[in-house]
């Protein structure tokens, strides 16, 4: 069995469920005992972390934790129960998913049925009662590891047997998930129907690789017309619906798997339309420019990440969903190791570990940031990044420069360039070479 199969007795009824037994069971051989909750069976997956307090439906909803068993930090689970307008996809795309304490019934005024109830709908296997602080100390200083919850019949097979199973399945490393979550045809986000009045002011193509359903909300907002397209477009795809920009979604997977959109980007790069990615989107444009990616250790999953806009020193609240990375030099602008696309910088750092968050492109009109400021569900610090996109796109089209090279970031912090101009160039000569490894344990 891989981790793409779960087997599920989704007829069962979540009171029914809460009484069955249920195991979490590590690929080192650690194992946490609980109760059922959802769908009783097997789910194989990646165990992670996620750190929101609020926002569970929209995690769960997420494309970007296909194949993932989600770890709840949160111990009140399901107070809010669920509704049909918070969810970011058309289903549940967790493999799995591990809470501490499941609310007996929901209690919000937006709630239409309870979120065991829609577990067991859609046949996601979780449980319950395990003590997540545990389960998340375990990762954060052993890492990320695959993992199987076992419940009901599935819970009797003894400790080898259910450490085997596990062991069976396949890594989150060379995993290629973002055709598996990305739609099969496409479709039309306008902006009149999401209170833009009047004529749209830009038109863009959006591939799917996982993308929520927010993001091209916010940009219809903004009167941008999206033209959302499969993970398998192709430039000819791109091209017949004539974009003012391209933009690549959020998504699941190893971005090294992704050479099909990674050789679409180069074209569009080429052409010199404006480009915007976000998440699975910034692993790809790195990857364009000729950086490499690798896994982090236990990866950033929540809504409260902090970011520093390295342009002008503010620190923003991200909402994040990622365990994959760009390794590309922290030390202000270099020329990208494609040279045709000229000198890039990275834009964004997370103040937690100084993992890549944001590229920024200084020759072409390209840029992109790893966490994800559609802000759904998390904080709107970064909603001013669908607007830095369209100016993007109004520099194109009114012939003025198409590119971030106005606001250069030096490699010293923002403040201290300001307070001392004249000082830069003798600093920057007199430091030694940076030899950070962006690989190392996440930073910690």
């Amino acid at each position: 069995m891989t981790e793409t199969e779960v087997t599920v007795n989704a007829g069962t009824a979540p009171q029914a469920a809460a009484s069955a037994p249920a195991v979490l069971v590590l690929e080192d051989g650690r194992i946490f005992r609980g109760r059922s909750y959802g769908a009783q069976g097997t789910a194989l997956g990646e165990a992670v972390f996620a750190t929101g307090m609020t926002g569970y439906q929209e995690t769960i909803t997420d494309p970007s934790y296909a194949r993932q068993l989600v770890v709840q930090t949160a111990p009140h689970i399901g107070n809010t129960g669920v509704n049909s307008e918070d969810a970011e996809s058309r289903r549940i795309w967790v493999a799995g998913y591990i809470v501490r304490d499941a609310a007996r019934r929901p209690s919000n005024w937006r709630a239409e049925r309870s979120l065991d109830s829609e577990l067991v709908e859609q046949g996601i296997v979780g449980i319950q009662g395990v003590d997540t602080r545990a389960i998340t100390r375990h990762l954060r200083e052993h890492k990320t590891m695959r993992a199987g919850i076992f419940s009901g019949e599935a819970a009797r097979a003894t400790d080898k047997e259910l450490v085997d199973a596990v062991l069976a399945s396949e890594p989150m490393e060379g995993a290629r998930l973002a055709e598996e979550v990305s739609i099969d045809a496409a479709y039309v986000v306008e902006p009149t129907d999401h209170g833009w009045d009047g004529d749209a002011r830009f038109s863009i193509a959006a591939i799917d690789l996982g993308i929520k359903s927010m993001t091209p909300v916010r940009f219809a907002e903004r009167g941008v017309r999206v033209h959302v397209l499969p993970a398998t477009a192709t430039i000819d795809d791109v091209k017949a619906v004539s974009p003012d920009g391209f933009f690549m979604s959020n998504g699941p997977g190893d971005p090294a798997t992704a050479d099909n959109q990674v050789k679409l980007l180069r074209t569009v790069l080429d052409e010199k339309l404006p480009y915007f990615g976000i998440c699975f989107g910034n692993q790809i444009l790195g990857r364009a420019l000729g950086f490499g990616t690798y896994k982090l250790r236990y990866g950033h999953r929540g809504i409260n990440q902090p970011v520093m806009d390295r342009r002008t020193g503010k620190v923003e609240i991200t909402s994040q969903n990622h365990g994959f990375a760009v390794d590309a030099p922290l030390d202000g602008p270099t020329n990208a190791p494609e040279e045709r696309y000229g000198r890039v910088e990275v834009s964004h750092v997370s103040l937690n570990d100084e993992v890549v968050e944001g590229l920024a492109c200084l020759d072409i009109p390209a840029f992109s940031v790893q966490y994800h400021p559609e802000a759904a569900a998390g904080p709107h610090d970064a909603a001013y990044l669908f607007d830095r996109f369209i100016e993007l796109m109004e520099g194109a089209r009114d012939g003025r420069t198409a590119n971030l090279s106005r606001e250069p970031v030096d490699a010293q912090h923002p403040a201290d360039a300001q307070a001392a101009p004249a000082q830069q160039n003798g600093a920057q000569q007199n430091a030694e070479p940076n030899t950070t490894d962006n690989k190392t344990e996440d930073k910690k």
